[in-house]
């Protein structure tokens, strides 16, 4: 029986953005759902959460940080991939940043899949195939 493709949602804010990375995902037969804010996104909740989230960190009204910080108090272990336009943010939060889950507008698709390959990976309960 063929495993089922990890669910990645995307939330930012820029719709080329969105139609980007969800072509890119879709092309490695991921499972894409897309945002266009983080209460959208919180709004789908019930429906559980993805395998994989990744935000843009300058949104308005709800920035990626503090969606983040949302999704990460119902499930503690989902990876989430925080992409940016603003370089300076990096110096900001690097205490809290994890160096391969941060990126950089315009940034390498290939650098990305491996990224979401190794947080599926990470996130992966222990003795799961």
């Amino acid at each position: 029986m063929a495993e089922k493709s990890p669910w990645i949602a995307i939330v930012d804010d820029d719709p080329a953005v969105l139609r980007a990375l969800s072509r890119l995902l879709r092309s490695r037969a991921f499972l894409v759902t897309t945002y266009g804010s983080g209460q959208e996104f919180l709004a789908a909740l019930p429906d559980g959460l993805p395998a994989c989230l990744i935000v843009d960190f300058q949104m308005p009204e709800m920035n990626g940080f503090e969606l983040r910080r949302l999704a990460l108090s119902e499930r503690p272990e989902l990876p989430v991939i925080l992409i940016t336009g603003r370089p300076e943010l990096r110096a900001q939060y690097s205490s809290i940043i994890e160096r391969d889950r941060y990126f950089e507008k315009p940034f390498d698709g290939q650098r990305l899949l491996a990224a979401i390959r190794t947080a599926l990976e990470g996130a992966r309960p222990k003795g799961a195939a």
